[in-house]
């Protein structure tokens, strides 16, 4: 058993209160506090708790809270909640977003005096509500005004009809809410009565947050009711007069918050909130503003009474409250959608732990921060455990406040965010009164608040009925649609852990029956299956004896016809089965572009063998790494290219020097035993490890891919396609055999000629191309060419299939304009060499790019599956990030060599009832759109971590791509700095001072490049994509920058500059270059002015140095000259700086700085 202080001391943490009075033992606590647990051990140890109590003179440290009243009632302090309002409302005058709004209905013989009189009484007794603020030697003060008389005017609705009532009450509710406070001005109080009819009425009542709280509307129904009741009846007001005001609380709280008091509250929550504090990244319907916005609804919902009862039950089985149960739920559902392991969540706490406290009004609510690991993915028992844990030391240093706290751990900080959390949880506990007064009936109408102070808040409140709730969300952010589905998924998640709290987090469900069939079968109704009896060389056999005189490949100045090609390729192929090759032999083909490639990948298929394609381009360390893993049995090649190669045991066959020995073998189709599970080739994709990987596809593969997609695309012998890309880019898959199984003629493009848009874009014309497969990057350049040209040249496209990289549907813009959407008709499609070039399928029309949406790559192709999971395989939800994982028929059948890869990512399907059913885990994020389209995020391993931020730079590019000045962008992130490099449209100037801004528009602050790097064009890899190593680094010297070079002339601006040179780590900074476009942040700017103030004897502000961004404006101010006009927003400039700065200023500043933290 617990010793008494220990047992006193956990009580203390609930927030239970004794004391002891006329020898008995009194006790107050928040509601489902008091456990039978609990209640047992307080009545077993009753005596053992008064003596103590006795002995120590002492009721649970109630004598630290006693309050006294303050002499005099002018220019007083205000308390550290009441702060934060104030300096808000500087920034934000006259802001809506701290009111506290009430309707209440009210049916019977309504006496309107009586109840004017009620109200001015309580403003009588209440010093808040006669309350003004203003500030006095540059502190924020409260100024008591000793009589103030409010009046209750009255709108008469009675002649409207019962419809167009209905409407104005809406109207006039809503606009009381939106209306904002003045806080010089008291009272901070509004109340106006709307008559329905002669005994209908609704009372509106708004206040501001600064003076009250949840609890203090609880005290103040309460006493309307008692004195409505009295002087209805013409009697006295029964209340007793209060013996302290807030404002003496006020004081009591800063006279009491300091020295060990106030030490040992900050090394707890430094304990607690030390290091890196995680931004919860929820996933949002909508990009989030670079400066928060309050713009909100709330849904309302309801949890049924068995539900209610099993979770009351659950919490009394692990001695624990049932706010710690709903708390360890919510968070476990945070966890669920955003994947993070260290989740904070807010909780207001009534703060009122002194019995004096209870029947004020006033502005009293603590916030404290529940932080929570989820690392090792425990059971919800073992996570509710550490929830127990950490709330009950939480409650135990309860009274530092919020404001106090953030000031101290100075955050990170961005406009975009509140700091330390980002998601709120209430279980409502304060006092609250049915509402009755004797001959009348009254009712709360629902409050249709339009502000959310957070991303999200989740209000609880127990009802004889059972739980219900309500969850406040930013509208900025969130989609109706997408709250509805959380709050299902909650419902979901709760039910399951009252079932059974003893499964894994991962393992609790989160999907209602509906959406998980919408997600396995509905969107994944791809179980289609297509003839798998013939081989690729079989079926371009069957194409020879069809059309044997059409051309088939076009090289230069050269074409093979069917037959031609089909002859050349069966002599090769005769040779080779010499050569002891045969199905399964691995045959290596390192020829440069030409016809001799398709004969000699016809030729290994038709011998029964499977090709390696090895690109003459790679070095020579990655060529020696393939041959040696691959230990192939033949290689082909030139005998110009044989001195590149490295030396291994393979036996070369050069074509040309050989073609004599080739030529005598004989023209008819070979014989082999190849069947369609029999490997067709090898292709190597690069590795996590810098060691590329071999991928095994069979013929199968191959021939379902078509057979899925022909439909679509209807190819057929009027089609002529180019081989673009490398054959060692599985892109050539496609190329190749759309082309030459259906009948068409597959032009060949020369290395050079894939490297020149203006020459390749000539080609699509001479040759009538009519499928054309691209890569974005190099479409992107086909794009610019026509801008450059001004007119576009007779082009016979009837499809543009990209693949390969992520597609930013904005740069498209240019093309659609030019030639619309429907001729040609481009497709985006995404896949993967794993599973056999495509799985998806998208067709994009111009309107895609009106919707704002970001790589949308569609759906899967009739015999594949895309299973979006988290991390332990378990599908998410609708709109969250998961990782793709591809089943069906195009999954290969792994790696070479490699087995313990193949294991860990070609894995069991556990959604399929087909025996050895696979699943591969690609590594790429994606998230399901509302019509079931996928929109690609981009790789697991491209999401980076800059100054404590989690960031995605896809999403950055994403933005960038939408700025009209900008064709084509790629975003890197080196040295914790985010680079964006720009290709402008074509003849443009593309001003980065404008971008810039444009980004500002758009991101948080810490998501804005800290340089940006003007190029011509992108350069590209063998296989069309970005070549993202050859991108030249920033320039250090000098990067983008909007302001025109001036060097330093005073002695004062040189050395500013000096300092800004060596803290931003550049060579050359001009005295008009402004600090945040230099890649200057918070955590640089801290510096600077610590350097600035060892250098000048001067109390520099942090803030001066917003205000002053320039080297030539801070000098001028540092010197007393007064500073050039500075054209940035002011306002958004002082909102920044609170946010980011956070060190060392004067008293003034520090305490204006904490006031940014909702």
């Amino acid at each position: 058993m617990k010793t008494i202080e220990e047992f006193l001391s956990d009580l203390c943490s609930l927030d239970i209160k004794l004391w002891v009075e006329e020898n008995r033992l009194r006790c107050n606590a928040p509601k489902g506090a008091l456990t039978p647990v609990i209640k047992a051990e307080l009545a077993e140890r009753k005596a053992e708790i008064i003596a103590f109590i006795g002995n120590n003179d002492m009721a649970l440290n109630a004598t630290n809270y006693l309050i006294n009243p303050v002499q005099g009632r002018e220019n007083l302090p205000i308390s550290f909640a009441q702060q934060r309002l104030w300096f808000i409302d500087q920034l934000q005058p006259g802001s809506n977003v701290y009111n506290l709004p009430a309707a209440i209905q009210i049916q019977g013989l309504l006496n309107v005096k009586a109840l004017e009189k009620a109200l001015n009484e309580i403003v009588r007794r209440h010093e808040v509500f006669r309350t003004s603020f203003t500030v006095n030697q540059g502190q924020p003060v409260q100024i008591i005004h000793p009589n103030l008389q409010l009046n209750l005017p009255i709108i008469n609705l009675q002649a409207l009809p019962e419809v167009e009532q209905e409407l104005e009450v809406k109207r006039l509710i809503s606009q009381e809410t939106s209306q904002g406070f003045k806080l010089d001005e008291a009272p901070l109080l509004r109340c106006t009565l709307l008559q329905l009819a002669k005994t209908e009425y609704v009372l509106l009542f708004t206040v501001h947050h600064i003076i009250s709280d949840g609890w203090s509307m609880g005290v103040l129904i309460q006493e309307v009711a008692a004195l409505y009741q009295a002087f209805a009846q013409n009697q006295a007001s029964p209340l007793p007069e209060l013996p302290i005001q807030y404002v003496d609380f006020a004081v009591w709280q800063r006279q009491w918050l300091q020295g060990e008091v106030r030490e040992n509250l900050l090394n707890y929550w430094k304990q607690k909130l030390g290091g890196d504090i995680p931004i919860l990244q929820l996933p949002t319907d909508y990009s989030r503003p670079p400066i928060q916005t309050f713009k909100g609804k709330r849904k309302a919902f309801s949890l049924s009474a068995d539900l209610t009862e099993a979770l009351k039950t659950l919490s009394r089985h692990e001695d624990v409250t049932l706010f710690m149960t709903l708390l360890a739920g919510f968070k476990t559902l945070l966890h669920r959608y955003s994947s993070q392991e260290d989740i904070l969540v807010g909780s207001a706490i009534a703060n009122r732990n002194s019995p004096q406290t209870e029947q004020l009004i006033g502005f009293f609510v603590n916030t404290l921060v529940l932080r929570t690991n989820f690392t090792g993915n425990p059971t919800f028992r073992e996570l509710l455990r550490q929830v127990r844990e950490t709330t009950l030391a939480a409650y135990a240093h309860q009274d530092l406040p919020f404001d106090l706290l953030v000031e101290e751990l100075q955050p990170q900080r961005n406009l975009s965010h509140p700091p330390l959390f980002q998601v709120m949880f209430v279980l409502q506990n304060a006092p609250t009164s049915a509402l009755k007064l004797s001959g009348l009936s009254l009712n709360f109408l629902e409050n249709q608040t339009h502000t959310a102070m957070f991303d999200l808040t989740l209000d609880m409140q127990e009802t004889e009925a059972g739980l219900v709730g309500a969850l406040e969300y930013n509208t900025d952010l969130f989609h109706d649609t997408t709250i509805n589905r959380i709050v299902e998924h909650l419902q979901t998640l709760l039910q399951g852990i009252v079932t059974n709290p003893d499964v894994r987090l991962s393992e609790l469900p989160l999907l209602t029956e509906l959406e998980r069939h919408k997600l396995l079968v509905e969107w994944n109704n791809t179980q289609v299956e297509y003839p798998q009896n013939k081989c690729i060389h079989q079926l371009f056999e069957a194409q020879v004896e069809r059309i044997p005189d059409a051309v088939a490949v076009v090289f230069e100045d050269e074409q093979l016809t069917y037959h031609e090609l089909n002859n050349k390729a069966n002599q090769l192929a005769h040779y080779l089965q010499t050569l002891g090759v045969k199905t399964e032999t691995l045959v290596g083909i390192y020829v440069e572009r030409s016809h001799h490639i398709i004969i000699a990948i016809l030729a290994i298929l038709k011998a029964g063998g499977a090709y390696i394609p090895l690109d003459p381009a790679y070095p020579a360390e990655r060529l020696a790494f393939i041959l040696q893993d691959a230990q192939m049995s033949v290689l082909l090649t030139q005998q110009h290219l044989i001195e590149n190669l490295p030396l291994a045991q393979t036996q070369v066959v050069c074509l040309d020097t050989e073609s004599d020995s080739i030529n005598q073998q004989n023209t008819y189709n070979p014989i082999s035993e190849c069947i369609t599970a029999n490997l067709a080739y090898i292709i190597y994709t690069s590795g996590s490890t810098g060691k590329p990987k071999g991928v095994l596809v069979n013929h199968s593969n191959v021939m379902r891919l078509l057979a899925a997609t022909e439909h679509w695309y209807k190819f057929n012998h009027n089609d002529v396609w180019t081989l673009f890309h490398s054959i060692a880019f599985d892109f050539s898959v496609w190329e190749l055999w759309g082309a030459l199984l259906y009948g068409g003629k597959l032009v060949i493009v020369p290395y050079w000629l894939s490297r020149s848009p203006e020459d390749f874009y000539q080609l699509l014309v001479t040759q009538q191309v009519t499928v054309l497969n691209q890569t974005p990057s190099a479409f992107s350049q086909l794009i610019q060419l026509e801008e450059s040209w001004g007119t576009r040249k007779q082009l016979s496209l009837r499809l543009v299939i990209f693949g390969g990289e992520a597609l930013q549907l904005e740069s498209l813009r240019p093309w659609f304009e030019r030639h619309g959407d429907r001729s040609p008709q481009l497709v985006n499609m995404y896949g993967i060499t794993e599973t056999s070039v495509h799985v998806t399928y998208r067709p994009l029309t111009k309107a895609d790019l009106e919707l704002g949406l970001g790589s949308v790559i569609g759906r899967p192709i009739p015999d594949l599956q895309i299973y979006l999971l988290d991390r332990y395989q378990q599908l998410v939800p609708m709109g969250v990030k998961g990782e793709m994982y591809v089943g069906g028929a195009g999954v290969a059948r792994g790696y070479l060599n490699r087995p313990e890869l193949t294991t860990e990512k070609f894995i069991d399907n556990p959604f399929s009832d087909r025996p050895n059913a696979r699943l591969y885990k690609t590594g790429d994020l994606g998230r399901y759109l509302p019509n079931g389209d996928i929109e690609y995020l981009g790789r697991i391993d491209n999401q980076v971590k800059i100054r404590g931020f989690r960031i995605e730079l896809g999403e950055i590019e994403a933005i960038i791509s939408q700025y009209p000045g900008v064709r084509e962008t790629v975003v890197l992130a080196s040295s914790q700095r985010i680079v964006a490099y720009l290709v402008p449209q074509t003849e443009q100037t593309l001003a980065i001072e404008q971008l810039r801004h444009f980004l500002e528009s758009k991101l948080p602050n810490y998501m804005i490049p800290g340089a940006f790097v003007l190029l011509q064009a992108f350069p590209l890899t063998a296989n069309g994509k970005v070549d993202r190593q050859a991108l030249p680094a920033p320039d250090t010297a000098r990067p983008e920058l909007t302001a025109a070079y001036q060097p330093p002339q005073t002695e004062v601006e040189q050395t500013i500059t000096q300092i800004w040179q060596t803290v931003l780590q550049l060579e050359k900074v001009g005295i008009h270059d402004n600090f945040f476009e230099l890649g200057g942040h918070s955590l640089l700017l801290v510096q600077v002015h610590s350097k600035l103030r060892e250098t000048f004897s001067k109390d520099l502000a942090v803030l001066d140095l917003f205000r002053y961004p320039t080297i030539n404006s801070l000098a001028n101010y540092l010197t007393q000259v007064e500073p050039e006009l500075i054209t940035t927003n002011l306002p958004e400039i002082v909102s920044e700086k609170i946010a980011d700065g956070k060190a060392q200023q004067r008293k003034r500043l520090q305490k204006l700085k904490s006031i940014q933290n909702i």
